[in-house]
């Protein structure tokens, strides 16, 4: 261990620069964590998805829906097979959402990933398990046997739960969506008023 720690300690004289270097990394990294709510992704809170704004008319609709009063984003958008999974999948997930959003390259129309819709069915099936296998809506119709009703996506029949048939806020015209906090500092904030 030693002898591994010898290898990357630098000379004496870069010391002071190396240290410098590290700090001003470290505290870099500690604010685009901060200025980026990264900590808010780690609760199960809906707010936390229009921390971008292009997720708002998915938080309106899903807001106005039957939904919001048993679920949140996680319950539909997120694994809960594993714990591991559950996090490795929303990781996954937000590094990508994060990317395209400091890229400029977010997609006007929002529309789900493959893996992200087999999870979101496969949570419908976890959540309406009891429905799907009830023998009483089985007998109705003929064509809605256990195993199409599991094979299917959810959504090709039940088009409109729970965001509306298209993402737009036009659906939802009157909707409050929560506008994320300024990631500017109140003392910074004085300073600019002092200016004008």
């Amino acid at each position: 261990m030693k002898r591994v720690l010898s290898k990357i300690k630098p000379p004496d004289k870069w010391k002071l620069p190396v240290i410098i270097i590290l700090g001003i990394f470290v505290g870099l990294t500690v604010y685009i964590f901060y200025i980026s709510k990264a900590h808010s992704y780690l609760s199960d809170r809906p707010e936390a998805c229009v921390n971008c704004h292009i997720m708002a008319p998915q938080y309106a609709t899903w807001s106005h829906s039957a939904h919001r009063e048993i679920t949140n984003c996680n319950s539909c958008h997120v694994p809960h097979d594993h714990f591991f999974n559950h996090y490795y999948f929303k990781a996954k997930d937000g590094m990508r959402h994060a990317t395209l959003f400091t890229l400029r390259k977010e997609p006007q129309v929002i529309e789900i990933k493959e893996a992200g819709a087999e999870v979101v069915r496969q949570n419908c099936i976890r959540c309406h398990e009891q429905l799907i296998k009830d023998p009483g809506l089985l007998t109705q119709r003929t064509h809605h046997t256990i195993e199409q009703r599991t094979r299917r996506k959810c959504w090709e029949c039940h088009r409109e739960v729970p965001h509306g048939r298209e993402n737009s806020l036009s659906l939802t015209p009157f909707a409050r969506v929560p506008v994320p906090q300024s990631p500017v500092p109140e003392w910074l904030k004085r300073i600019m008023e002092e200016q004008e």
